[in-house]
């Protein structure tokens, strides 16, 4: 593997030019001090297309086997295709000396991200994965409030991660085949369970509930996670595509006071728009502001505006450029997600056989 010379970014080869391809990972790695998108893998000539005019320069390859012929004229692989295919081409690139970052989920099970773990780990090689909204607005103003103390001890955090999607998109992520890992459990609940156990620490018991709703639909479309942290926070997350009235983005209940947010953070609408990072970004309005208060409804005027951190997903590619380049720390371990999937697991046994499951 080359990690660089002295001014000479890191050679990046992304594979999957689909939503997270082109929208999230080739404009944060483009724009990242450090590193550079050399080759984006699709088959696709629509994208392919796309991929050279969004990034002059870029080069081609139709198959993630025709970059693996060039590996040695790569440093870092980063894999945003179908879930299925995460294992399979992690592997392939680790065994092959490259460092890799998946996108999430990084597997389908828990033992299957372990197993992946311990291959990076045998090769000394950097696997991680790309859990952005640990850099979300409101995730780290909430992160702000818990290290000032400013809520007392949080007793329930609700996480809100809600749509309105009433029609079907079609494509592998709405598929009921299995080896797909499709679904909303494993899409957005992959984003909620990572942030709840960052925030609050490791999950004792898992019960869920788990619908499909829409006509045609064929895996999970409306799914209620509450979990019992060994520290004793109770969470309750809520992934939704069938949700005509959207609740708060977070609510947290503490001795002293709550934290209500509405609201998504702005920075993936910004990269749908064609925006990329640089000064502002990631800000909010005043008026999108939450509240920190006690007694009384944020609504109608309870508690005090909190300034919204801005949100901030250029660093965690920042996180791997340092990790390669100067042997900086991981921004997201396998383990850490593997210890998401084992939340995700239990949360889809539990909606099965209608029980609560103790890890």
């Amino acid at each position: 593997m080359t990690t660089g010379t002295s001014g000479t970014p890191l050679r990046v080869g992304l594979i999957g030019y689909g939503l997270a391809g082109s929208v999230f990972h080739a404009p944060l790695i483009s724009t990242t001090e450090g590193l550079a998108l050399d080759t984006v893998v699709t088959s696709n000539p629509e994208r392919q297309d796309q991929a050279r005019a969004e990034h002059p320069g870029v080069r081609i390859a139709a198959t993630p086997d025709e970059l693996f012929e060039r590996a040695d004229e790569l440093d870092l692989i980063v894999i945003a295709s179908p879930n299925k295919t995460h294992v399979p081409l992690a592997t392939t690139a680790l065994k092959a000396g490259l460092p890799v970052v998946v996108d999430k989920p990084v597997a389908g099970t828990a033992a299957e991200a372990r197993e992946l773990a311990a291959l990076a780990d045998e090769r000394g090689l950097l696997l991680s994965v790309f859990q952005n909204r640990r850099w979300d607005n409101d995730f780290l103003t909430l992160r702000k409030l818990l290290d000032a103390g400013e809520l007392g001890d949080v007793w329930r955090f609700e996480s809100r991660f809600e749509r309105w999607r009433p029609q079907l998109k079609g494509g592998w992520r709405e598929s009921g085949d299995p080896a797909e890992i499709g679904g909303l459990l494993y899409d957005l609940g992959s984003h909620v369970v990572d942030q709840v156990l960052t925030l609050f620490g490791p999950a004792t018991q898992v019960y869920a509930e788990s619908d499909v709703r829409r006509a045609g639909a064929e895996t999970d479309d409306d799914t209620f996670i509450a979990l019992t942290h060994a520290s004793g926070v109770r969470s309750h997350l809520y992934v939704s595509a069938t949700t005509a009235q959207l609740g708060p983005r977070f609510r947290v209940l503490g001795s002293q006071a709550g934290y209500v947010k509405y609201g998504l953070d702005p920075q993936e609408a910004a990269l749908r728009e064609g925006r990329r990072p640089g000064p502002g970004w990631g800000t909010e309005p005043e008026s999108l502001w939450g509240r920190v208060g006690s007694g009384e409804s944020p609504l109608t005027g309870g508690g005090r505006p909190e300034p919204t951190v801005p949100g901030d997903y250029p660093a965690y590619y920042a996180a791997v450029a340092r990790a390669l380049l100067e042997d900086g720390p991981n921004p997201v371990t396998a383990l850490e997600a593997a210890a998401a999937l084992d939340v995700l697991e239990a949360a889809r046994r539990s909606a099965r056989d209608g029980v609560t499951v103790t890890l």
